[in-house]
């Protein structure tokens, strides 16, 4: 199982900002107005890196793997609560 490097993983998160006056402050991919959660979005309809890449000019693999990175950080906290269905 292959690990990104703390050094790896913290230049990937470097890819992802927060700015208040940017897409309502949700994280995004470098200040464009990309929210890190559309691009996750892709990926989990199955989307190829190739084809969000072609569908988004602006955007390099590094980005991708950047909002993959963040996901992971994100889920590791401590506690976890259902959502409300």
């Amino acid at each position: 199982r292959k690990r990104l490097c703390i050094m790896e993983e913290e230049n990937l998160l470097s890819r992802i900002t927060i700015t208040a006056n940017i897409c309502h402050g949700k994280p995004t991919i470098r200040g464009l107005r990309y929210p890190v959660e559309n691009i996750l979005e892709l990926l989990a309809a199955d989307m190829t890196h190739e084809e969000i890449l072609a569908d988004y000019p602006d955007l390099v693999k590094e980005d991708l793997l950047a909002c993959l990175a963040y996901a992971v950080r994100v889920t590791q906290t401590k506690a976890v609560y259902p959502l409300a269905s």
